[in-house]
């Protein structure tokens, strides 16, 4: 099976994705770039500068907030779009606690992907939303 086919079957199982056609996931895979890490890889640092939006496609990782695990996300989801929606730092480290295989999508092309499909924006301000209300509910 191609690459491309591969991340598209997992993309339509994804959420925030479901409801799309082939044509469209297609078009969301090669804006991607998948990537394997190890177990115990940081993929993202708190307090740093955003500049991806990543898809866990296997694996499992620790969403970690002030040195405290708050969160632990798997295959299906997501994490990254709270720094490129609402241009801030990243609010948390994600530490892949298993190895994984992830999906990567820079800033230029996670703005034409939020550009060519807004019912992903709508989606994905939804789920910042609730992400950031959590974290505030935490403090």
């Amino acid at each position: 099976m191609h690459r491309h086919a591969k991340i598209d079957e997992r993309l339509a199982q994804i959420p925030v994705f479901q409801g799309l056609n082939k044509k469209d996931l297609r078009l969301i895979s090669s804006l991607a770039t998948r990537l394997d890490k190890p177990a115990g890889t940081i993929l993202t640092k708190e307090g740093e500068q955003g500049y991806e939006f990543i898809i866990v496609l296997e694996g499992e990782v620790e969403v970690r907030q002030g040195g405290h695990v708050i969160a632990k996300r798997g295959a299906g989801e997501w994490f990254g779009e709270i720094a490129l929606l609402d241009d801030r730092p990243r609010t948390a480290t994600i530490v892949a606690t298993t190895p994984v295989a992830i999906e990567v999508i820079g800033r230029r092309e996670f703005t034409t992907l939020l550009d060519d499909f807004p019912e992903i924006r709508q989606a994905l301000m939804a789920a910042m939303a609730q992400r950031l209300a959590d974290i505030d509910g935490d403090r």
